[in-house]
């Protein structure tokens, strides 16, 4: 299945190699504000990075630097789709995700034919200010009946003591960030998450 159950969400190359040893096999890279040619950068050496390993790397935003790299992933955020070609990504043969908050957003997003859809924020989260308020486990089973087949992504403030039930409820995959990027001992967690997701 594309992503991973464990999903996490990192934005430098050294974190990149890190999840890479140690097993993970779905991240996605989200460095904000590059222009063109850092983000060709960034995604040339991410794609170097995982070579050899079972690590496949989501580019987050920036499609036009992951097509000329040859990424095989592209995830893009609701103010990325207004600007972003889908069909050309599609063409290409990239796997699109797409992020979803609302019914309006996913219906927006439905529209592109996502390769699977993320609802956020399930909980509170510190890492980007939200207009949106909390999903909850319900908005994750309700999603769930809505998109069918198509995999769905939980993100937001997500910990590892809160996967079982949102696996319970119906996502597919868990996005996460600062459960690990922010844990005290990010090795020992991630192999944990890794552990429980594939149990």
């Amino acid at each position: 299945m594309h992503p991973d159950r464990f999903y996490p969400i990192v934005d430098t190359i050294a974190w990149v190699e890190r999840l890479a040893k140690l097993g993970v096999r779905t991240l996605q890279l989200r460095a904000k504000e590059l222009d063109q040619t850092a983000a060709r950068e960034l995604v040339r050496d991410a794609l170097k990075a995982v070579e050899g390993t079972k690590c496949e790397i989501v580019v987050n935003d920036y499609w036009q630097a992951a097509i000329a790299e040859g990424a095989d992933h592209v995830h893009l955020g609701q103010e990325d789709i207004e600007t972003a070609d889908t069909s050309t990504i599609k063409k290409a043969g990239l796997t699109l995700g797409i992020s979803t908050h609302d019914h309006d957003e996913l219906e927006i997003a439905m529209r592109h034919k996502p390769d699977y859809v993320a609802l956020g924020p399930i909980y509170e989260t510190t890492l980007k200010k939200m207009r949106f308020a909390p999903q909850g486990y319900a908005r994750i089973t309700e999603w769930k009946k809505l998109i069918g087949k198509i995999p769905l992504v939980a993100i937001g403030g997500i910990k590892l003591e809160h996967a079982k039930d949102i696996f319970a409820a119906g996502a597919d995959s868990i996005a996460v960030v600062s459960d690990v990027t922010s844990n005290p001992n990010p090795d020992a967690r991630i192999r944990d998450w890794l552990a429980h997701t594939r149990a």
